[in-house]
């Protein structure tokens, strides 16, 4: 799933080839990608992109005041054309969702693999009006989004660090990936409670928080958006890497699977060499 440095480049992106650019139609090809009908998408036709923002996981392209926020979801993703194909997309059981076309000719494709479809898409007068953008929580990277205001978001939450790192209503943009990233980085078990946390070990999840985002967004810096999920794999050190060896300490990558998904995380480096139970609402094994 493209978490907040992906989407960030993408933004970064698409901010360089579409701002300034008339947008000759949008076409949908998958019924399940369209969740507003009012405008319609028709309404894009004709109208210049005057800006490209990032809400959370959510992009946002303005284009004369009308919306097109865009999350991409699990398996989703942008694919950029610097010539759009002749020939109209056809609706099926492909992967395209739907088509942006620009008047000069390029455009891009928001595509989902898998039938599991999920990607969104919303054409709005104010990105507020998409609910999972009105219920998003602060940005963590936001330059105001200091280390008292994490601290006063974790105050009285009785989750695990896991998931409440995942909680987009509670901090904007970190999934699957980048928490488990961040814990590895911050040496704590993704099953620890958040009560549990002292002052010292809030400052240190803040900090591996920001560092971990900041440099995957600096990774991915000047990217074009085909090699943005290389990108991404390549700078993981724990998620997505079961049974590889820790680039920290050389022990074996673990994971722990649920129903719909899995976590990965280092025993030395995270829970004092305890191995998590793979199971599901698994516990530390005693």
């Amino acid at each position: 799933m493209p978490e907040l440095p992906e989407v960030e480049a993408l933004r970064e992106f698409l901010s360089d080839h579409l701002v300034g650019q008339e947008i000759a139609g949008a076409q949908p090809v998958a019924i399940s990608v369209l969740k507003t009908y009012d405008p319609p998408y028709t309404a894009l036709a004709g109208r210049t992109v005057t800006g490209v923002a990032r809400h959370g996981k959510f992009l946002d392209l303005d284009a004369d005041g009308l919306h097109l926020c865009v999350h991409l979801a699990r398996a989703g993703w942008l694919r950029w054309h610097d010539v759009l194909p002749a020939a109209p997309p056809k609706p099926g059981k492909g992967p395209l969702a739907l088509r942006v076309a620009l008047t000069g000719g390029a455009g891009f494709d928001l595509t989902e693999a898998g039938t599991r479809k999920s990607l969104a898409a919303y054409l709005v007068h104010d990105p507020s009006e998409v609910p999972g953008i009105a219920r998003l929580g602060p940005d963590p990277l936001a330059p105001d989004f200091g280390r008292d205001a994490f601290a006063a978001l974790l105050a009285g939450e009785r989750r695990q660090l896991k998931g409440a790192l995942r909680d987009q209503s509670l901090i904007a943009g970190i999934g699957n990936a980048y928490s488990d990233e961040i814990l590895h980085a911050a040496r704590m078990s993704p099953f620890k409670p958040v009560a549990h946390l002292t002052d010292e070990e809030t400052t240190v999840l803040y900090e591996a928080m920001r560092t971990t985002l900041a440099e995957a967004v600096e990774r991915s810096h000047g990217l074009a958006a085909g090699r943005l999920k290389a990108e991404k794999k390549s700078g993981l050190r724990v998620h997505g890497r079961t049974g590889q060896p820790c680039p920290v300490c050389g022990d074996t990558v673990r994971e722990v699977s649920f129903a719909d998904s899995s976590l990965q995380y280092c025993a030395t480096c995270q829970t004092g060499g305890k191995i998590l139970a793979d199971r599901r609402l698994s516990k530390l094994i005693k």
